[in-house]
């Protein structure tokens, strides 16, 4: 699972493609249009998915490994409605990540971490690529 080509993007909703960084902002790619825009880093905040990490009790935890987490549990672990109860949805990430620190990790993390994942899963890019489709979906 490689999170390293996706951002998010503040004040625009989903999750995007990262195709190119400039000194003065980066160019994105939406997933479902194809359309690239320029996005200027003065008026927005960027997160690469690679760098974001979940709190535990001695360390972090990276993204991706929540993700597949999520993916291998989706069978007896459904993913949970993000307009569910605080204590549901605590409840829900205790199963996916039980040494998860809730002092540092708030309940609307764990909404963004749930509504990420479900972008990525509806588009199919949380899917393993081989290293040979790698090399070609990154020569395209």
């Amino acid at each position: 699972m490689n999170l390293e080509k996706f951002v998010a993007v503040s004040g625009f909703p989903g999750l995007f493609k990262l195709i190119n960084t400039r000194s003065n902002g980066i160019l994105i790619s939406d997933p479902d249009t194809g359309k690239t825009r320029f996005v200027s880093v003065r008026q927005h905040q960027f997160t690469p998915l690679a760098t974001v990490g979940i709190y535990t009790f001695d360390d972090t935890v990276e993204l991706s490994k929540i993700f597949k987490t999520m993916q291998e549990q989706s069978s007896e672990n459904p993913i949970i409605d993000i307009r569910k109860s605080s204590s549901e949805i605590r409840d829900y990430f205790l199963k996916i990540l039980p040494e998860h620190d809730p002092d540092k990790v708030h309940i609307s993390d764990i909404k963004k971490l749930i509504k990420w994942y479900e972008y990525l899963n509806a588009r199919g890019l949380l899917e393993e690529k081989s290293s040979e489709e790698e090399k070609s979906s990154e020569e395209e």
